[in-house]
């Protein structure tokens, strides 16, 4: 029996080092989940696995579970038996994590030991400048390389626009442009690719990504859907896979992105602009709002920065600081926010008790 190379899965030294820890257990690459069952690619064969109860019971998040493009150590290399039990999860190189849909501030891996990530995004009504700006600060945290890949460019008229205004908050991300029914934007994708290298692909359900990845694969492997009468796309991936390219490379395709949380995101990258205009004004604590001297609002003004560019930050900022509270440690932290001048509200409390004493005398 021929047996698969694992390098040609992104084997690399610094997982094989790793695995020679784990004695008597065998080292695969997760290729597919459904649910609790994962499909698991090892150098003898491709097996059906579940995790520990051990591993189970360690878990503290659903991140901690395997996800798609993991290394794994499993107790066996083939089906003989019955299912292979995934013992440990060798150390990522790099995730992307995404809240769960419809499970609160649950995370959920969606991809592991990435190279590059492709930030699909169609040019029709799903274009949103606001979107590009969260999937880049997910994107950055993950350790993976984000390139931006604009699908169904025969259905912009004004493609030069999109690109200008995508140059606005896309700083130093390269932008691929695609079309459904040409081979447009294809061999710039494929230079990316190559032995070894993990591609992930995510973005809004319906933006084209089965089309990409069935163009590299030569055929039709995963099914697709086009756009309802209302332009928008149909969610048309259900399960998540990793799948080996002809040519070389392997690439994710992941489930459209329902809810994107900001569990992990790195807004130093995704707004490096501000950043750095921020190290210019005169407060360091500066809001950008109405102190003086403000470097961001002179921005603004000299149209060199958008309000709304502006907003986004502050509106993901806010998020990222009340992530993972619950209803009342929110209400908390929005309290401690309105005294923070005060010191607190513990220290406001007293600043209004002695105000009131002094008025009494």
């Amino acid at each position: 029996m021929k047996r698969t190379d694992m390098k040609s899965l992104g084997l690399s030294q610094r997982f094989i080092t790793e695995s020679s820890l784990y004695t008597g257990f065998y080292l695969g690459r997760v290729i597919s989940q459904s649910k609790d069952l994962y499909k698991v690619m090892t150098e003898k064969s491709e097996v059906a696995a579940e995790i520990s109860g051990k591993l189970r019971f360690a878990a503290i998040s659903s991140a901690d579970y395997p996800g798609v493009g993991d290394f794994v150590m499993l107790d066996r290399e083939d089906d003989a038996g019955g299912n292979a039990i995934i013992h440990h999860i060798l150390t990522r190189k790099s995730a992307f994590i995404r809240k769960a849909a419809g499970t609160g501030n649950a995370e959920q891996i969606v991809a592991a030991n990435i190279d590059t990530v492709f930030i699909c995004m169609s040019l029709n009504n799903d274009y949103n400048l606001r979107r590009v700006e969260r999937y880049l600060g997910i994107a950055w945290d993950s350790g993976a390389i984000p390139v931006i890949i604009l699908t169904k460019a025969d259905l912009c008229d004004d493609i030069k626009e999109k690109l200008r205004e995508l140059d606005t908050v896309a700083c130093g991300v390269e932008v691929l442009v695609t079309s459904s029914l040409t081979e447009d934007g294809l061999p710039a994708i494929k230079k990316h690719l190559g032995e070894g290298r993990t591609i992930a692909f995510i973005g809004s359900s319906g933006v084209g990504k089965s089309t990409l990845i069935n163009k590299l694969l030569c055929k039709d492997m995963l099914s697709t859907q086009g756009l309802r009468n209302d332009d928008k796309g149909r969610h048309t991936t259900t399960r998540r896979e990793l799948i080996v390219l002809p040519d070389g490379g392997i690439v994710i395709d992941t489930p459209g992105m329902r809810e994107l949380g900001i569990e992990s995101v790195d807004l130093a990258k995704a707004f490096a602009d501000i950043d750095t205009l921020a190290a210019k004004c005169r407060f360091h604590d500066c809001t950008h709002t109405s102190e003086p001297n403000c470097a961001v609002q002179q921005a603004i003004k000299e149209g060199l920065l958008t309000e709304a560019r502006l907003a986004n930050y502050q509106k993901m900022k806010k998020e990222a600081r009340y992530e993972g509270l619950n209803f009342r440690q929110i209400e908390e932290e929005k309290i401690e926010s309105m005294f923070a001048e005060f010191g607190g509200i513990k220290n406001a409390r007293e600043f209004i008790k002695q105000k009131s004493k002094r008025k009494h005398f």
